[in-house]
């Protein structure tokens, strides 16, 4: 296993982590037991990062991964998300004080350990001041709580704000192939103050996991099955929309073909194309039974040629795949 710094934390972290979305529910089908089985085999071959959220079905995902983990904590460096998911709340988000407290509580009681590794705001709450946020994050980190603070989808000005009071340790965003957009502002920015880079949607919420078709229909409780935003955020229309989907499936063709001169799977060459970028620290991928975890691990100990680098860009081009899409929400 390849382990990196994960910023200045002090944290060695591996650069392959699972991402526990599925466990929760509303995202593609997955069995708790192929999941435990899924975990304890990534914690055998050394990873040792595993990202959860209070939002995965409001406490699910956290409680499988308890589950999973066992008597293995100790093994594992384990990141946990508040702030979204609030029916009482404007926009179902509150980055209050009193919120954080609250769940930070619920989510040490359903991962069933005293600390987490990672604390992290997983939508910008632009309701509640960031110094608020920020400040009570501080102070978990003090009563020993969390080992690190994190945040997830700001916007650089927001990072610059939230500094002001806190240290952000770690960060997290999108990054894959077909979505590049942090390659501007966002990443130079952590490489200069040595902040962690953790990439979610490593294969683009499965559009790089080579299997699926111009035809694929998918279930009706699965956010890609949605016809419109999501939210206010036009994630499914780059990805999953009708105009582009056909598109990105024909780029995802010929990228087979690039995996193949490695003897490669095309998750693998996704991955290796992720974590490829130095700022990254580590690249989150789901796992919903041991033979993905096995996959995935493939991703590491080898490099994509300068030349492919290029031929991919060329394949997305040719393909009308648009790699910088704006997705921001608007209310951020």
């Amino acid at each position: 296993m390849e382990y990196r710094p994960f910023g200045q934390t002090g944290i060695q972290i591996s650069a392959i982590g699972i991402g526990c979305w599925e466990i929760g529910g509303g995202y593609g089908s997955i069995e708790e037991k192929d999941f435990i089985k899924a975990v304890n085999r990534a914690l055998d071959l050394g990873i040792n990062c595993f990202d959860t959220a209070e939002a995965y079905g409001m406490g699910a995902s956290e409680r499988s991964l308890a589950k999973a983990l066992g008597g293995r904590r100790n093994e594992a460096i384990i990141t946990t998300k508040f702030g979204v998911g609030y029916p009482d709340a404007p926009n179902y988000r509150d980055s209050s004080r009193k919120r954080l407290m609250a769940s930070l509580e619920k989510s040490l009681a359903n991962l069933n350990t005293d600390h987490v590794d990672v604390y992290m705001v997983h939508w910008p709450d632009v309701n509640t001041p960031f110094e608020e946020t920020m400040q009570a994050m501080d102070d978990v980190v003090k009563q020993g709580k969390a080992r690190a603070v994190a945040v997830s989808n700001y916007r650089l000005s927001q990072i610059e704000r939230a500094m002001k009071t806190r240290r952000i340790d770690v960060v997290q965003y999108c990054w894959n192939m077909f979505d590049r957009r942090m390659q501007k502002e966002i990443f130079p920015y952590c490489q200069r103050n040595g902040i962690g880079v953790m990439a979610y949607g490593s294969l683009a919420y499965g559009m790089l996991s080579g299997t699926f078709s111009a035809e694929m229909n998918f279930d009706s409780d699965d956010w890609r099955s949605r016809r419109g935003r999501l939210g206010n955020i036009n994630l499914f229309q780059h990805l999953f929309g009708p105009e582009q989907f056909v598109k990105n499936i024909h780029a995802v063709e010929e990228l087979k073909g690039i995996a193949k001169r490695y003897g490669k799977s095309l998750p693998q060459l996704a991955l290796r194309w992720t974590t490829s970028n130095p700022v990254i620290s580590t690249a989150l991928v789901g796992c919903r039974n041991e033979n993905e975890v096995n996959d995935n691990v493939g991703a590491l100990g080898w490099t994509i040629s300068e030349a492919d680098m290029k031929e991919i860009d060329a394949i997305f081009a040719r393909n009308g795949v648009i790699t910088e899409p704006d997705m921001w929400l608007e209310q951020d």
